[in-house]
């Protein structure tokens, strides 16, 4: 879609210009971060970080800047393969003034769309298809505008299906805590008070953030 408005404006003013490159080009940045969130592996690690921390119910703590930092580095870790490849086959063609704006885009949009169509279940993109009145042949053919939505539901039901199983050990002992408690008749003390130190405890022993992180990174590599 991008690139069919792109060769429209370059056909009616007989050519590329450049005031529109530039115009464009500030565009397509402005919408970078949109696009790393939504194209890359970022979601689903946030969300799951996110789901981690409020499992051990360690309110702010790490706080939000960390768990972002984190997420944007390990984005960046597993996004690498696909950025050599935009940055070999789109930017520095581009820069050296090889290829033009339209084509740059084209070429950065396959891997991409390559890497979101491997993580993005059938039923998800079956959905944007219908309602974008699509007929393809095969995946590969789906407009990249209708593949980014089908990538983000998939990756949002993925991490809550994570975040899910992060929370169950951590529920158990809340219960476990909550439950001694009440037999001991101690009703006006908080429960969740007594189970962080455990929850803290269980986190540090099984070294929780490594098996969290080597999760996140193995479902993508």
């Amino acid at each position: 879609m991008v690139t069919d408005v792109m060769d429209a404006l370059n056909n009616s003013a007989g050519g590329s210009s450049d005031i529109l490159n530039t115009f464009f080009l500030f565009t397509v940045i402005a919408l970078v971060p949109t696009l790393l969130v939504l194209t890359t592996s970022f979601t689903r690690i946030i969300v799951v970080l996110s789901f981690t921390r409020n499992a051990l119910g360690t309110q702010q703590s790490p706080p939000n800047l960390v768990l972002t930092g984190l997420a944007l580095f390990l984005s960046f870790f597993i996004m690498r393969p696909i950025f050599d490849e935009i940055a070999e086959t789109a930017l520095t063609p581009y820069i050296n003034e090889e290829i033009t704006v339209t084509e740059a885009l084209t070429e950065a949009q396959a891997p991409l769309k390559g890497f979101m169509l491997e993580n993005t279940r059938g039923s998800d993109l079956e959905l944007f298809i219908e309602l974008a009145e699509e007929q393809p042949d095969s995946p590969e053919e789906v407009a990249f505008l209708t593949v980014v939505p089908a990538f983000a539901i998939s990756e949002l039901r993925t991490a809550f299906t994570i975040g899910f199983l992060i929370f169950i050990p951590f529920l158990v002992i809340d219960i476990v805590v909550a439950s001694i408690l009440m037999s001991m008749g101690m009703f006006m003390l908080s429960p969740v008070m007594i189970s962080l130190p455990f929850k803290l405890l269980l986190f540090v022993l099984v070294d929780g953030w490594y098996l969290v992180v080597e999760s996140l990174v193995n479902g993508f590599l």
